[in-house]
Parts: C-alpha cells; sequence; structure tokens
C-alpha cells in the first residue's frame, strides 16, 4: 500500500521483526518485573508506621516517587504493547503519522516508538 508520498514502505524482513519482536519481549518482561517490584516496595511504604512527622513526609515522598515512575514505566509497557501488535499486523517500522520508514538507528534505540523523528519532533512542538 503506498504512503503519503506515493511511495510503498519496505516491508521488513522476518528476520528482522523477529530481532525486534525479542528486543520488544525483553524490555517487556523487565517493565513487567520492575512494576511488580514498585507495587511491592510501595504497599510496604503503607505498611510502615512512621516514628515522626520527618519520617511520614519521607515515606510520602518515597511512595509519591514510586508511583510517578511506575506512570512512566505504564506508559512505554503501553508503547511496547502496540509496537507488538503492529508486528503482527505488518505495519512495524513505518511511521504512524506520514506512513514512510522509520529509521533503523531510532527503531534500534526506541523499538516501542510509532512515529518517525521528523513527526515526534512535530508532534512535540505542538505540545510546548
Amino acid at each position: 500500500m503506498p504512503n503519503k508520498n506515493g511511495s510503498a514502505p519496505k516491508a521488513m524482513l522476518k528476520k528482522e521483526l523477529d530481532v525486534y519482536k525479542k528486543k520488544l519481549q525483553a524490555r517487556r518482561n523487565e517493565i513487567v518485573l520492575k512494576l511488580s517490584t514498585l507495587s511491592t516496595d510501595s504497599r510496604d511504604f503503607e505498611t510502615d508506621i512512621a516514628q515522626d512527622a520527618a519520617d511520614k513526609a519521607e515515606s510520602s515522598y518515597t511512595k509519591e516517587f514510586l508511583l510517578s515512575l511506575s506512570d512512566a514505566e505504564r506508559d512505554q509497557l503501553f508503547q511496547i504493547d502496540a509496537a507488538l501488535k503492529r508486528i503482527e499486523s505488518k505495519d512495524f517500522g513505518n511511521c504512524q503519522m506520514c506512513q514512510k520508514e522509520i529509521g533503523k538507528k531510532r527503531l534500534n534505540a526506541l523499538p516501542w516508538t510509532p512515529l518517525c523523528i521528523e513527526c515526534q519532533q512535530k508532534s512535540e512542538s505542538e505540545t510546548v
């Protein structure tokens, strides 16, 4: 299927897709393990009885910090799941905005990215 500029994006080889799929699944497993650990740590902070106001403040700060980390991790997990779906639908490696091929260097660094570098920059400049 041609993209917006009229040329068809190159189909990625199955071998390449398998490499990206393994990278995505490995990162997904890391995040799931980390989220599980953060959840346990957060519950531990809830059950600890703080001795004074300073201890309570530190405990509250630590819990908030752990929860903010988990939000970022959850967002990345969502992006990884979407990338795995794009692999299954044979749409992986194409920008979700302009349909152009995403550069290999970008995919190697961020295999879950849905956007080419140009569209990512446009998206970021629009949200500022």
